[in-house]
């Protein structure tokens, strides 16, 4: 199986100072056809106006993970961790037994472009906990370069799920491979340029879903930015 969903077919909500659109059911975008894939339950694009930003909110057992593509977001939560992350940057929030947590913008005249991320996690009621790593454009340039892991992989950070995250760089004639093992998921989304899966054009914003397909292939970017997340079926 291989479906594309467009990225004009998300939703979309316009909250003036934030604006975001939303490849899963989230909040009041609701479709059934589109409430997860495997343990992946969020993927929001979202920009943030300057000086404006997420006020102290909880989360549970869930597996956050943001990923900014242009300016900056401060995060500040209940666990003492405050910092702000940049392109580059992976930032991965456990809620576990629950966590408060705020997101902002601080700059005076840039928007932030980032991905908010929640994948559903394999163990519950753990202690909530924070990471975050930085991983250079050469890491990802013409290859997918694992992020996020259940075991933290090549220096990736943690997650408690079943999924693990790559992100790639690709121009021109760049192309990287990817196995994706029998009865596993895999889910592909353009952050920016057009890239070329499987024999499939995609631009910015669109998502590949990928169920019994045994190799991914990424060709054919064009100043294109992608995350692939190899997933549970379950």
């Amino acid at each position: 199986m291989i479906e594309i969903r467009r990225a004009q077919e998300r939703g979309y909500a316009d909250h003036g100072w934030l604006k975001s659109f939303h490849s899963f059911s989230f909040a009041d975008y609701y479709d059934p056809k589109f409430m997860h894939f495997g343990p992946l339950r969020v993927i929001n694009e979202d920009r943030v106006a300057a000086g404006m930003g997420f006020g102290t909110h909880g989360h549970r057992d869930m597996e956050i993970v943001s990923y900014v593509l242009d300016g900056a977001l401060a995060h500040k939560d209940s666990m003492g961790n405050g910092s702000s992350i940049r392109p580059g940057d992976v930032q991965r929030m456990s809620a576990g037994t629950g966590v408060q947590h705020s997101e902002f913008n601080h700059a005076t005249d840039q928007t932030t472009h980032f991905l908010q991320i929640w994948i559903q996690p394999n163990q519950f009621g753990i202690p909530p906990s924070y990471e975050e790593k930085h991983f250079d454009e050469n890491e990802k340039r013409g290859r997918l370069r694992v992020v996020a892991s259940p075991d933290a992989r090549d220096g990736s950070v943690k997650l408690h799920a079943d999924a693990v995250l790559y992100a790639g760089l690709f121009d021109g004639a760049e192309k990287a491979a990817l196995t994706i093992a029998t009865g596993r998921l895999a889910y592909v989304h353009v952050a920016s340029g057009r890239v070329v899966v499987n024999g499939l054009p995609l631009v910015a914003g669109d998502g590949l879903k990928l169920a019994e397909v045994p190799t991914l292939t990424v060709e054919g970017g064009q100043q294109a930015e992608v995350l692939v997340f190899d997933l549970a079926s379950q």
